[in-house]
């Protein structure tokens, strides 16, 4: 007795007699391919963006050329910025001094240091007593300055100490300058051999008014010159923008022929000095800034 043949199934596909299935075989083969060109394509896809957004970086967009401008637009333009016009001015001012101040020093020698001291001092108030009648307040007279060294005689081999040299220096301000002469007479015959008198010099008192003479002529000078170069373009003036103080001479200290010849006062005690005061300018300079525009109708 022959036995039936056993039908293939969907789970036994190698039974006897049973033929493959024709479509899954291939369906496998052709899969993988695709799969491996998706890949490769993603990979060249994150690539090519890497490169193009600059190392991993935002992208940077193409400049856009400039666009010409136009007079009309060019025109336009400058009209809208702000024009200004600067201009510097120069003023003096002539001033004469009206006082006048100098320096005396009394330096004397003794055998130990504190009788020198006490000498030169004592003869110091002396020469303070003698301008102060020449009519020099206390006040204005300030002590400059002391100096002690010891005096030595080189005549020999060896040198010898013989005393002690005392200088007291001070600086005395005379605020009349007719009073001046008399003043410098006056220290120079209190002080007597021991006294010199230095630094001769004339000053003004008020500095101030002199200065403000010369800003006025100053600004006076740069409004002129400004006025012209508008009026020569045909411009208007506006407001100042600013104003800048560049430079300003203070009276110089003038020293007078005088101060050469005190050494001769020895010999003429009573005659007073003739002091001529002269003449000084002050001088400022500044800049000056205005708005520029067209000349009002």
């Amino acid at each position: 007795m022959s036995s039936a043949p056993i039908p293939p199934t969907p789970g036994n596909p190698t039974a006897p007699g049973a033929t493959p299935a024709g479509p899954t075989a291939p369906a496998s083969r052709i899969g993988a391919p695709i799969l491996a060109l998706a890949a490769a394509v993603l990979v060249l896809a994150v690539a090519l963006a890497y490169v193009l957004g600059g190392g991993g970086g935002a992208a940077v967009a193409a400049p856009t050329p400039a666009t010409p401008l136009t007079p009309a637009a060019a025109s336009d333009s400058l009209a809208g910025q702000a024009r200004t016009l600067t201009m510097t001015g120069r003023g003096e001012a002539t001033v004469v001094p009206d006082q006048v101040r100098f320096d005396v020093a009394v330096s004397l020698v003794r055998d130990d240091l504190a009788t020198a001291l006490d000498a030169a001092g004592s003869r110091l108030q002396q020469v303070t007593n003698a301008v102060r009648r020449a009519g020099v307040q206390r006040s204005d007279v300030q002590t400059a300055g002391l100096d002690m060294d010891p005096e030595y005689d080189y005549a020999g081999r060896t040198p010898r100490l013989v005393g002690y040299r005392v200088t007291q220096r001070a600086t005395v301000l005379v605020r009349e300058l007719r009073r001046g002469g008399r003043a410098v007479t006056e220290a120079v015959a209190a002080g007597g051999d021991a006294v010199r008198v230095s630094g001769l010099r004339l000053q003004v008192s008020d500095p101030s008014a002199a200065q403000e003479r010369a800003r006025r002529a100053a600004v006076a000078d740069a409004t002129a010159k400004a006025e012209q170069y508008a009026a020569a373009t045909g411009q208007g003036l506006g407001r100042v923008l600013t104003l800048r103080e560049a430079s300003a001479a203070a009276p110089r200290a003038v020293v007078p022929q005088a101060s050469y010849a005190l050494d001769r006062l020895a010999f003429a005690r009573d005659v007073d000095l003739q002091i001529r005061a002269g003449k000084d300018d002050v001088a400022v300079r500044v800049e000056v800034v205005w708005e520029f525009g067209a000349a009002s109708q």
